[in-house]
């Protein structure tokens, strides 16, 4: 944000709990946004822009506030999507001053597959062509995958009247999932994505099973980029199993040279270890579960804590896994009380 932003949108949220709901809000944009809370009031800095909300009564007001229309409808829609979703199932209201301006969602991508391969045992990239790649380069590196229905013409998703997306139903809907870009090919127009086969018997793995069957030319779309933006420190600790690995292996080959990291990387066996070239200083730790047997719960938070406990001062943390695992990291690092600044902990998976 800056004194030229000029785009601006107020809301009114209407929850169940508003300073619950406030307090959720805080606790997850802390490792997407620069979060400042003062009593009811959180004011949330971000590469789109800046939200102001605060508590009047039972209800949250918001002033969003961005330097472009696309960047205020792309705040509009990441908030209300995570308040719907901090609601659950309570009764929850949420209206706008202005209705969008947009017909079609600013940061859908259409790619096509170019082709697919197994990278491990686990884990197939399928490689995409894409006509504009230079939003996944650099900066944020989460995107949402969409995959219309085999045999049917894409119907895209638009806007709802609450700013959340609206997806098409029935005989159109979409596959959707979170994904990380693993590499960014500029010079080919290419964008790859690495998809974990997950090994659990009985648990549908949707995104696991396009990325297993796909062929060339079969279309999708990429939404996005948004979370997950490349650290910049001189000393990085990666914390992470198979689903982090995708990101920790690009952050680690788009380092400058010379930086310091270390890495602790859960997988099953041997078999899923990568290669991880960069052209910083790199000790990783490949922690085998299979090795640890019925010990194996449990065993990348233990030497997470260790590694935690003997961390350089400025170092940045990254961690990536389970959601208890994260939320004993998080408490491990508050314990400490490392600088926010130099952390992302964010949970990627749920046990069932």
């Amino acid at each position: 944000m800056n004194e030229m932003s000029s785009f601006k949108l107020s809301g009114i949220a209407v929850p169940s709990n508003a300073a619950g709901m406030l307090d959720e809000i805080c606790e997850h944009f802390i490792e997407h946004a620069d979060v400042e809370r003062t009593g009811d009031v959180a004011l949330l800095k971000s590469g789109v822009g800046l939200a102001h909300i605060r508590i009047d009564a039972s209800r949250l007001l918001i002033d969003l506030d961005c330097p472009t229309q696309e960047a205020l409808e792309m705040s509009r829609t990441i908030l209300a999507e995570h308040l719907f979703y901090f609601a659950e199932d309570q009764p929850f209201e949420l209206t706008w001053s202005e209705p969008t301006s947009l017909s079609a969602l600013p940061n859908l991508h259409e790619v096509r597959v170019v082709s697919a391969e197994d990278v491990t045992p686990h884990m197939r990239r399928v490689i995409f062509s894409c006509a504009d790649v230079t939003p996944f380069v650099g900066g944020d590196m989460h995107v949402r995958l969409l995959v219309p229905p085999k045999g049917r013409t894409p119907v895209w998703p638009g806007f709802r009247d609450d700013g959340r997306i609206a997806w098409p139903e029935g005989e159109d809907a979409l596959l959707v999932r979170v994904y990380t870009i693993r590499a960014v090919d500029a010079d080919r127009r290419e964008v790859w994505i690495d998809f974990l086969q997950h090994p659990t018997p009985g648990v549908a793995t949707p995104g696991a099973d396009f990325a297993r069957d796909a062929q060339p030319g079969e279309v999708a779309a990429l939404l996005g980029p948004g979370g997950g933006d490349l650290p910049s420190a001189g000393s990085i600790l990666f914390i992470g199993d198979e689903s982090a690995l995708p990101a920790i292996a690009r952050i680690v080959a788009e380092v400058p040279a010379g930086t310091r990291m270390q890495a602790m990387i859960e997988v099953q066996n041997e078999a899923e270890e990568q290669p991880l070239p960069t052209g910083g200083i790199l000790d990783v730790r490949w922690l085998h579960r299979d090795a640890k047997g019925e010990h194996a719960s449990g065993y990348l938070l233990g030497e997470a804590k260790k590694a935690i406990a003997n961390l350089e001062d400025g170092a940045f943390v990254w961690a990536a896994c389970e959601r208890d695992d994260i939320r004993a990291i998080r408490a491990c690092l508050k314990t400490r009380q490392h600088d926010r600044k130099n952390m992302y902990v964010a949970w990627y998976w749920e046990r069932v």
